[in-house]
Formats: structure tokens, sequence, C-alpha cells
């Protein structure tokens, strides 16, 4: 069997087992008591689940890892079945953390904050867990930028730049960064100075010439909103009014361009494929991909310079925006894209979705699928697929981290009483108001070391009803006495997160290969730090 027939054999899969249960994937834990949800379950499966422990839960529902389980009692078949094929269907995430472990990585355990294997000036103002995704997301492009003879990174939902400085003064790469948030791209370009300046300073006191210097080109950060409904010539216009406004200084080729002192961890370009197959075994398959024949690789364009496309964590639609960029403009040689956010990504069903990201006048309110297509399915397969449809709530339900929660579980404590706090709080505001139903309540701190009749109050507020709204002690107790079933049945919809996730990314698998574009999908980064860790790579084919 093929590849392509292989993954289109997944997606029959996948939306047939999602359909099958997506009254689990659909339900909200806050309405577990105002819909009843536990009586929504397989009638077999309820008396086998309601009492498990947490570390139960953790063990035999969750934790993916085959080992000696042991069960309270005889479970029946459907239930079994149902979490081997969740687990079955799902795409490998990387290692689970095992008991006792730590929830980071290696190279934070000399300083937990500081990774070892960054140097300290990619470090500042970079919290532990961006430093671990830049350090082997940015290796990871180096490599495509190798194998495809670019120098050109555009780096799309930069943020405060901290991907890009690591490509730019880390590997020597020439960086565009776009970046919606004005203010986000002020801060990016204030951090750039800051490097610089502490690069000089330290090249002064120690007299060392293989720093940086100031003459050297910074990065490109242009503040503008990447439009879904664009042409990839919109999108180019874009890049060339950062261009223009470069200094008009000539940029080092990557290969003489030198690195500044502190990027040494990063390797040289022959030891990137190393690195990134000792930090996960399942990025063999991305070896394969960049180190294809280079004769395969699309020849370089006349006129604008090719450049290598990247997202990480790109909200939404974003990263089925860069997808069709890549597929359509000549100029984009390479692609790795780390979606998020996948419950504002627009579908037929659900076109604007809430947190749609938009700039004014932009777009229309509806998307015109015409010009662009939703961001999920981007398949024509998959989008032929009966039952493929995936909810507002399933969606959001697959930026859910799985290794979390199961640490959690396994930690225990006062902690996992929230969901049952706020479901019961649901069926008092579900009474009193119907129109203010699965109303958003910001997180209240310490919500579970308060008494429910306190975290009741401070709730209640904050939806506009009366503090003091009249609570039955008896139906508090009632509903606080079924925590445990709560904790299981979020379980279990938990567990159907990352087959939603394996569905989206499986479809835009599945365009490429519609497009005739090969692609590969790498767990980068390590799922207990850092949950949205897959990453979508392509390189064209000459023919492109």
């Amino acid at each position: 069997m093929s590849a392509t027939e292989q993954q289109r054999e997944l997606a029959e899969r996948l939306t047939a087992f999602l359909s099958q249960y997506s009254r689990l994937s659909d339900s909200y834990i806050i309405e577990f008591f105002s819909k009843d949800h536990w009586h929504t379950l397989p009638i077999a499966w309820q008396p086998v689940l309601q009492d498990l422990t947490y570390q139960q839960v953790a063990d035999l529902l969750l934790d993916a890892t085959p080992r000696d389980r042991r069960y309270p009692s005889a479970w029946p078949l459907s239930l079994l079945a149902f979490r081997a094929a969740a687990h079955a269907l799902a795409f490998p995430r990387g290692p689970r953390l095992q008991r006792g472990g730590s929830a980071r990585p290696d190279e934070f355990l000399g300083n937990g904050s500081q990774s070892a294997l960054l140097g300290h000036i990619f470090r500042k103002h970079v919290k532990p867990k961006k430093q671990h995704e830049i350090r082997r997301l940015g290796s990871l492009v180096k490599q495509v930028c190798d194998q495809t003879d670019c120098n050109s990174v555009v780096d799309v939902g930069s943020g405060q730049g901290h991907l890009t400085r690591f490509l730019s003064f880390g590997l020597g790469l020439s960086v565009t960064a776009i970046e919606a948030d004005r203010a986000l791209v002020a801060t990016a370009t204030k951090f750039d100075r800051e490097l610089v300046w502490a690069l000089e300073k330290e090249k002064q006191k120690k007299n060392c010439s293989s720093l940086v210097t100031a003459s050297q080109p910074s990065p490109r950060h242009l503040a503008g909103w990447v439009n879904p409904d664009a042409s990839w010539e919109a999108f180019i216009e874009q890049l060339s009014a950062a261009q223009c406004a470069e200094q008009s200084v000539s940029t080092p080729t990557a290969s003489r361009r030198k690195r500044p002192r502190g990027a040494e961890h990063a390797g040289p370009p022959s030891s990137h494929t190393a690195q990134i197959a000792t930090d996960s075994s399942s990025a063999a398959c991305c070896r394969s991909l960049v180190h294809a024949d280079h004769q395969e690789v699309a020849a370089p364009k006349p006129g604008r310079p090719d450049f290598v496309l990247t997202g990480l964590h790109a909200c939404g639609d974003l990263s089925a925006t860069l997808l069709r960029h890549f597929v359509h403009c000549p100029h984009v040689r390479g692609i790795t894209s780390v979606a998020c956010c996948y419950m504002k990504i627009t579908t037929e069903e659900d076109p604007t979705p809430p947190g749609l990201v938009e700039e004014a006048g932009a777009r229309p309110a509806a998307r015109d699928a015409a010009l662009s297509g939703f961001g999920y399915p981007m398949s024509s397969w998959v989008g032929g697929l009966p039952g493929h449809q995936l909810s507002y709530k399933a969606r959001e339900g697959a930026c859910h981290a799985v290794e979390d929660y199961t640490r959690r579980l396994r930690v225990g404590g006062q902690a996992l009483r929230t969901h049952c706090y706020r479901a019961a709080l649901e069926t008092f505001i579900a009474d009193a108001r119907p129109d203010l139903r699965r109303a958003g309540i910001q997180t209240i701190k310490g919500a579970h070391l308060l008494p429910f009749a306190e975290y009741a109050r401070l709730g209640l507020a904050r939806v506009g009803l009366p503090p003091g709204l009249p609570l039955d002690p008896q139906r508090v107790e009632a509903m606080l006495k079924q925590q445990g079933r709560v904790v299981v049945y979020f379980s279990l919809a938990l567990l159907l997160a990352p087959v939603v996730e394996t569905l989206v990314l499986l479809d835009r698998m599945i365009y490429l290969q519609e497009q005739g574009v090969h692609s590969q999908l790498v767990p980068l980064f390590d799922p207990n730090f850092s949950p949205r860790n897959l990453v979508l790579v392509a390189l064209k084919s000459q023919s492109h």
C-alpha cells in the first residue's frame, strides 16, 4: 500500500471513530451536571469507571505505554476497544512522562529556567518552554535551508522575535519576521538592539573578534496581518515592504557569516541532523525528507531570493494559509509548520469561530472559500468523507495537554476539584439565567483551595449574577461527591484530543499530497513540556 493510500485509509478510520464518539468530544465538562453527562456514557462503562482512583485513571485510560495493567474489575470490551483505538489512531507524540520523572527535558536538569543547550544570549527574556522550542525548531529550519540552498527565512507570527533572533544571530540566516501585533513587533526590535549591544559590550570586554558586530544586519520585523483570503502575490508584497525598509548593508553568506558567542550549542550546519535525531527517534522520517536527492529540490527562481517559511505555533487559520502560500508561491522552497489554537480554525459549519483574529476591513465577516478555502478541511479527500466535520468544542479539546493532565492525576491533590466546582456552579447559573449558559469565567486564583460557597460567590459576580444567590447546600454536597466521575468523564474526552489533532494535521498532509508535495510530521518537542509538539515539514519538488 502506498503512502497516499495509507494516509487516506487512516483518514477514513479517524472520521469513523470520531463520528462514533462525537457526543463525548462535543460535550462541555462545565455541563456535566446540568446535562447529566455521566448517564450518556454506555451503561456497561459506568460501574467500572466510577470508582477509579486518579492514579488508575492515568494508568488505565490516558497512558498509552503498554505494560502490566491491573484492573480493579473486568472492563467491557467496548471500553477496552475505545481506549485502544484512541491510542492507536493518534500520531506518535514522543515519549510519555514516566512515573516519578521530571516534566522538564534533560537540558533543564542543571537549571530549571535555563536550557544548557542554548547560548545565554538567546535565553534572555525567553521562558524555558520557548527556549526548548526555538533551539529545536531553529536547528530544523537550518536543515531545510541547507537542503534547499536558501539563506532566507520568513518567520510568520513571530511574536517577540525569539525564534527570529536565534535563526538570525545564532544560525546566520537572513530573516524577515511578520507579526500582527505592533506592540510585539516593537518589543522584538527592542530585544534585537539589546542583544547586539550586549554582544558589542562582550566583544570589547574580551577583545573577541568571533562575536557578531553591530554592522551585521538585524532581522527585519514587519507589523502586518497575513490575510488568509489574499493571494501569494499579496503576501510577497508584504515581504517587499520589509525588504525596502532594510538598511543597505550587504549580508554575508551563511557559510561565511560569523555566529555570536553563545550560539555554539546550535552546532555547525553538518551537526544539526544528529542533534535532532538525538532529541527524537521519530525525526528519522524528517531526515529522509530533508536529505532527499538534491536534484528533487526546486531550482532557484530568478528575481526575488527564495526562502523557507516557518511558523512556531501559528494560530488558527494562519498555519493553513502558510501551507497554501508554500504550495502556490514559486519563491517558497520549504516550510516548517507548528500549529496551535485549532478551535480558531474556520470550517464550512463554523466560518467565524470565537476568537478568530481579524483585521478591520481586511476580510468579510464570512470566509470567501472560493478564494482560499477554510482552515479545515484543506484536502478534497477528507472533505469528501462522511462524518469529517469537527465541532468547535472538539477542536478546542484538541489543544489540551494529555501529558500534563496525566501528570496531575498521578500527583493527585485538591487541584483536580476545579472542574467539579465549575460544573456545579453552572447548574445554578443555568437555573437563574439560561441565557448565560457556558458563560466565560476568568480563572479564579487558588479556586481549588476555596470552599465552594466562596468560589461560587466570586464566580457568580463575574457573570453578572448576585454573589448572594441562594445555593441549596444538599444539592451542592451531592454534586461535589461526584468529583471522581467528573475527572473520569473529562479524561475520556481528553483521550480523544490527540485523535482530533491527528485528523486536522493528516488533512494538511493529504492536501499537500494532492498538490504533488511530500511531507513529514515530526514530534520535535518534548510533549511533556510543549504539548503542541508536531512539526509539519515539506520541501518542493523540481516540478513546482
